[in-house]
């Protein structure tokens, strides 16, 4: 169904656009932008090079390995595409660059950006971009501590994970209030046919029908996988009295052995 403005637009600067045909094609985010739900343009900063070999990346000052991209064709593609969006009438944009040394992004930062209507997002290159270019960027975003060859995956990483949060991508609104991380814990483990596997039967629980139950076992699982798996997770979270009560039978079975 499609929309009569797009809830979220998208323009990306990138040395590389070919490589948005993953996210704009295909999938959950292929039918956003199928539907006009989101929108996208990408910038290659090579139309804005002043030069005939369109340079976009030069040698640092102070010697040093690789190569830096370009002040002038990164702020003109910003500057190309902060007008689109103003004449789209886009209001509340972030320019945001993919940067290791950016704040790690987390579903709180994904709840936080899923306010804006519009982002440039700068997909760099080489060693990184001229500082110079901070005065036209609002933040640095990371998806990581690892270096990657370019910030395009970055890009639509972000991407991927703001597009699922706007009403109507997903064919059941109830999968992104129910993924992982979404209550502060790792989403709970999950079964569909058949019900026994190579010996393996799907807990019994799920076959009842009994919906309090079900919904009992699903808090407590999230709860035993976010404990195993990312205890950090449960360090930051104010849990509710249910959820505190269900945490320590998992210690208590964990401390008996039954687990």
């Amino acid at each position: 169904m499609k929309t009569s403005k797009p809830l979220m637009t998208f323009d990306v600067v990138t040395l590389m656009p070919e490589m948005f045909s993953a996210i704009c094609d295909y999938g959950i985010t292929g039918r956003a932008f199928k539907d006009d739900i989101v929108n996208l343009k990408l910038w290659n900063p090579r139309e804005y090079s002043e030069d005939a070999h369109k340079t976009v990346d030069d040698r640092t000052y102070g010697g040093g390995p690789g190569m830096l991209m370009m002040a002038e064709p990164l702020v003109k593609s910003i500057e190309a595409a902060k007008k689109r969006q103003n004449e789209l009438g886009v209001n509340n944009i972030k320019v945001i660059h993919m940067s290791p040394s950016g704040k790690s992004l987390s579903h709180n930062e994904v709840k936080r950006l899923v306010a804006c209507e519009g982002f440039i997002i700068i997909a760099s290159r080489y060693e990184g971009i001229d500082k110079r270019v901070n005065d036209w960027i609002d933040e640095e975003i990371s998806i990581g501590d690892y270096v990657l060859s370019g910030g395009e995956l970055p890009a639509m990483t972000m991407m991927d994970c703001l597009i699922r949060q706007l009403p109507g991508v997903l064919n059941d609104d109830e999968s992104a209030i129910q993924d992982s991380f979404v209550g502060g814990l790792l989403d709970h483990s999950h079964f569909t046919r058949p019900e026994v596997f190579r010996k393996m039967k799907v807990p019994e629980v799920l076959l009842s029908g009994d919906h309090e139950k079900i919904r009992l076992w699903r808090i407590k699982e999230s709860l035993k996988l976010t404990w195993k798996k990312r205890p950090d997770l449960l360090a930051g979270k104010l849990l509710t009295k249910e959820e505190t009560r269900l945490l320590e039978e998992i210690q208590i079975e964990q401390e008996q052995g039954s687990i």
